[in-house]
């Protein structure tokens, strides 16, 4: 059947496996957070960031769906794949994780994900859905 030599390089490839696996279903559970950094102007191109603040705007693309989120002074780019399942409208405060990309000269935050977009509850809306009884 198999050498012994044979035997120890599957039983390796094995141990390989399982150790690949667990790491991917460990840092899956992390998710992005953990490993963004803040956004900054001076941010690379392919960085993870995060950013967070109040939506000042948002624009569709011309062609193809694309939505345009303007938060403080950042532009937070969502491709129509993911622009159609999320719906944010100006005041909302937000948090995001993506990928930075520089176009036509200026960085903007790429989302890949609807996952990527956390809406933030506004405290007022909270406190009135949860009047306490008298």
């Amino acid at each position: 059947m198999f050498g012994r030599q044979e035997r120890v390089a599957i039983l390796l490839l094995l141990s390989v496996a399982v150790v690949v696996i667990s790491a991917h279903l460990a840092l899956g559970t992390l998710g992005k957070q953990p490993f963004a950094h803040t956004f900054a102007e001076n941010s690379a191109d392919g960085e993870l960031v995060s950013a967070s603040g109040i939506v000042e705007q948002i624009s569709y693309t011309k062609n193809g769906g694309h939505m345009n989120v303007y938060l403080n002074t950042t532009t937070i780019f969502i491709p129509a794949q993911v622009a159609q399942d999320i719906i944010l409208n100006n005041g909302d405060s937000i948090s995001v994780y993506g990928i930075v990309q520089t176009y036509r000269g200026k960085k903007e935050i790429v989302i890949s994900s609807k996952k990527d977009i956390f809406v933030i509850p506004d405290n007022k809306e909270k406190n009135s859905l949860h009047k306490p009884d008298l």
